[in-house]
């Protein structure tokens, strides 16, 4: 593949070179799980849907959900891979993204298989650090936070709603042993210092994508589901289904939402439009 630049790696379709995806192939709404086998359990749940680019960790599909245009795009595990799925997709047309993965509870009311929708991430990666500075906040934007809300209350599932830290490092960097026991100091403090702060739990992609989408002017969010608890010491897969349904109907809500912002030339949704 003979890309025209080296500073933005694209072919002369315009498809970018990590996600194999050029400009007309994704819809405004994309989904991003982590594990590239999510997006395929994802796409299954949509009326249609079109398997467009495998590219290392990155599988997109394209479709429709109850009639609404959607992709989905795996991103692998880490900031730095889902920094390149931001910064690619949204160079093809995408404005809004819903993180669908999974997250690892610090408190012990937050039980294995209920969701976690953030309502900021602790910036303990490095790669938003990459893109401004350490004190800027990752949050997500307000009308994908309460669509999220919205869809869960609608299914009728479990959810908590507070911060997560968001880590380079599934080991270490969570405050678990290193191969051989390996330790830092200040990783026994690490769990007990989020805990105290009210952090409910670990996960590894949240910071970055909150973060570039504020700074690039596009919206995200996320919904989380815990499949361990670092309290009880139990793991288990369990939630992912919850999480992906949420996050579909999510779509949905933020489609009719932005359809009514247009109809009433309003920049930004508000619950009175709803009433309208």
């Amino acid at each position: 593949m003979k890309m025209v630049s080296a500073e933005r790696p694209s072919d002369r379709s315009g498809r970018r070179y990590h996600i194999a995806v050029a400009p007309g192939q994704v819809a405004p709404y994309v989904l991003l799980p982590g594990d590239p086998s999510r997006a395929r359990r994802i796409a299954k749940y949509w009326d249609e849907s079109e398997l467009i680019a495998e590219h290392r960790e990155y599988v997109t599909y394209t479709g429709r959900y109850k009639g609404v245009p959607v992709s989905v795009t795996s991103t692998g595990i880490g900031g730095p891979a889902a920094a390149i799925a931001v910064e690619e997709l949204a160079s093809v047309g995408a404005h809004t993204f819903i993180r669908v993965g999974s997250t690892g509870a610090i408190v012990k009311e937050v039980g294995l298989g209920e969701l976690i929708i953030p309502l900021g991430a602790v910036r303990l990666d490095g790669t938003s650090k990459q893109y401004v500075r350490e004190e800027y906040p990752a949050v997500p934007h307000y009308e994908v936070l309460v669509a999220l809300i919205e869809a869960a209350e609608g299914l009728g599932y479990k959810y908590h709603l507070g911060i997560v830290a968001s880590t380079d490092s599934f080991y270490t960097g969570q405050g678990r042993p290193g191969y051989g026991g390996y330790r830092q100091s200040w990783m026994l403090n690490l769990v007990d210092d989020l805990r105290n702060a009210k952090v409910l739990s670990f996960e590894m992609e949240c910071s970055t994508i909150f973060t570039l989408s504020n700074l690039f002017g596009l919206r995200s969010g996320a919904v989380l589901a815990v499949f361990a608890n670092r309290v009880t010491n139990e793991f288990e897969v369990k939630g992912e289904e919850e999480a992906i349904k949420v996050a579909n109907e999510a779509v949905k809500i933020l489609s009719e939402w932005d359809s009514m912002k247009e109809r009433e030339n309003k920049k930004y949704w508000h619950p009175s439009l709803s009433r309208g």
